[in-house]
């Protein structure tokens, strides 16, 4: 039995996948069963993706809440407590209620399973389908941990689907090649249910394809069913899709790739309920942010979740995009599953200077590991990533932008420390 928050997060943060040796979803099912299928309970809109998923989610969630639905979401990583990763109409779900579905948890897996819990975002998973089925909601917006096909997410059965893009990751659980992510990917798509796909990798394209055709499910294709103009410069799209023609709509969050995420959600938010208007649109894209993605916390401090390839090359796109004058000086850290060598040799061209530093988290890559694959003649290894952001942003030049990047548990360790200094930061 939890009895404070703080007894049951300290406890579940020791939850580790390895721990249960049981088969992939075997441990939820037995749960969820037990507490009569809540995940039978909801409307659901689910999202896997490499990258974009929950900035994609996250536009979705304001075009439906501008619509007048109350909107559920499971969101991970969270950036400072557990309960951001479940929300209602952006409402945390509170202390009390976390507790109780926990607890409801911990009782089943000690009588019916001998004590052996699932891994944390099992667990997380199992309280996020029971506060949904016990509290009014019209959707809930639902976005993987890894891959999809065995993620836990997947036992739900969606309104419709999204797959955002695809790259090289977690390549020890989903496989080695693009095709065989996408695969793993491709495994949220279900029965005669509508999915959405940003995807362009063509090999990736084809899985996906495929796996729709085998499903019987309606497909909606960038740069094929759903085609865009974009205005990058001024972050503006033109939509076609779904019979509908809108223009020159304005996206808040920042980058070209972001105009994409904008479209994907468009597209899901119309395959949910296609009377929302043209008016309601622009209103969801223009409030759509998110935290931790090329989010910009002082006037020269830049924060973005960039894990992958994919997602450096986003970051570096719209940093020439917004501050091409400035001098970018990294400070990166990641995890062991990524692969470093090319997202570090990308930012080896665009930096003045790399800074690599390392997490407390027992997949993390070490600094030292990092710094070797940078070629870069202006290289730095801090362990220290506190102390080392402390110096930096207070001697950054007029000319120089600070970049911190790489994993999104580093991106909310940075935020959370920052901004209990943020009176040490100068005003946006």
């Amino acid at each position: 039995m939890f009895h404070t928050m703080k007894d049951c997060t300290d406890f579940i943060f020791t939850l580790k996948a390895s721990q249960y040796k049981g088969q992939p979803l075997e441990s939820a099912r037995k749960i969820l069963a037990a507490l009569g299928n809540p995940e039978t309970s909801t409307r659901f809109i689910h999202f896997a993706g490499s990258n974009g998923k929950g900035s994609t989610l996250n536009a979705t969630r304001e075009i439906l809440m501008a619509h007048g639905l109350t909107v559920g979401a499971f969101i991970s990583p969270h950036l400072e407590r557990p309960n951001e990763r479940i929300t209602i109409n952006k409402n945390q779900i509170s202390d009390e209620d976390f507790l109780y579905f926990a607890n409801k948890i911990a009782d089943i897996v000690h009588n019916q399973l001998d004590g052996k819990f699932p891994s944390f975002f099992e667990f997380m998973t199992l309280i996020m389908f029971q506060y949904f089925a016990a509290v009014q909601l019209d959707v809930a917006l639902i976005e993987t941990g890894i891959g999809g096909r065995l993620d836990t997410t997947n036992v739900l059965n969606p309104e419709v689907s999204v797959i955002t893009t695809i790259s090289l990751e977690h390549m020890d659980m989903l496989g080695d090649t693009i095709e065989k992510i996408a695969g793993e990917k491709a495994g949220i798509i279900k029965f005669q249910k509508p999915v959405v796909v940003g995807v362009r990798e063509q090999e990736a394209r084809e899985v996906i394809r495929g796996e729709a055709n085998r499903r019987q499910a309606p497909l909606y294709m960038l740069d094929d069913t759903i085609l865009i103009e974009k205005t990058a410069e001024r972050q503006m799209l033109t939509y076609k899709a779904l019979g509908r023609k809108i223009e020159d709509i304005y996206v808040m969050m920042a980058g070209a790739h972001q105009l994409d995420n904008a479209a994907l959600a468009m597209t899901a938010a119309l395959l949910y309920d296609a009377s929302i208007s043209e008016e309601t649109m622009r209103i969801g894209l223009e409030k759509a942010s998110w935290n931790g993605r090329f989010e910009r916390i002082a006037p020269q401090i830049i924060l973005d979740g960039a894990h992958n390839p994919e997602g450096t090359a986003a970051l570096l796109q719209t940093l020439e995009q917004i501050e091409p004058d400035k001098h970018y000086k990294f400070v990166y850290a990641a995890l062991q599953d990524k692969d470093h060598q090319e997202s570090i040799r990308m930012m080896d061209g665009a930096a003045v200077e790399m800074y690599f530093t390392e997490i407390d988290l027992p997949r993390a890559a070490k600094a030292e590991i990092l710094a070797e694959e940078s070629k870069h003649q202006c290289k730095f290894i801090q362990k220290d990533w506190r102390a080392l952001l402390l110096r930096l942003q207070g001697n950054l030049k007029e000319d120089e932008l600070l970049v911190i990047t790489g994993s999104l548990y580093f991106i909310a360790e940075v935020r959370s420390f920052l901004a209990s200094y943020s009176k040490s930061l100068p005003p946006l």
